[in-house]
């Protein structure tokens, strides 16, 4: 970051798959790129409410072989082009690519993609929310303190037992309407 004053503020950290787009597992073709219901206003009220927007989410297709990286950047791309026909758009993109029996910093629940943002963003990570379809998610928020949300599209609906979720909601939107404290199920 440059030598002027940067304004910190709260970040959404949110998964990509079954939260902002239809889960398709071990999706690495970008035509496969489908927005869920709910996921533009869901971004956009989070958008309004002074949150910044980064995704991150675990990719372990690559580890597993099904799929490279230059994949996921095009199904990362093919996302921001959707997003962009409605105007929203993320500050940041962060992904990990590793096997889960690799033992990485990086795939969630560790906070190795939150700690890049950090570097990368002007992140008030005291302020900042965690949302998501996966306990993983949740464990990722509560690993570094923060609220997290368990969002009932993709796999959240199969989510079984207390997963420590701050709030379980229906979708995108449902979660920012819960964090502008407007309810949300």
């Amino acid at each position: 970051m440059n030598s002027q004053l940067v304004r910190m503020k709260p970040f959404a950290f949110i998964d990509r798959d079954g939260t902002v787009i239809v889960e398709k597992e071990y999706l690495g073709d970008p035509e496969g790129v489908e927005l869920l219901p709910g996921a533009v206003a869901g971004l956009r009220r989070l958008r309004e409410l002074g949150y910044g927007l980064a995704l991150v989410t675990n990719q372990a297709g690559v580890g597993r072989g099904f799929y490279t990286e230059a994949d996921v950047r095009a199904v990362n791309q093919r996302l921001v082009e959707q997003l962009a026909v409605f105007g929203v758009a993320f500050d940041g993109i962060y992904y990990c690519p590793h096997h889960p029996a690799a033992g990485c910093v990086c795939r969630k629940p560790a906070p190795g993609m939150i700690r890049q943002a950090q570097a990368e963003l002007p992140v008030d990570l005291a302020r900042s929310v965690v949302i998501g379809d996966r306990k993983s998610d949740i464990g990722l928020g509560k690993g570094l303190g923060l609220r997290a949300i368990l969002v009932l599209t993709g796999y959240g609906a199969a989510e079984t037992g207390d997963t420590g979720a701050d709030a379980v909601v229906a979708d995108l939107r449902a979660a920012a309407a819960w964090l502008a404290g407007e309810g949300g199920r």
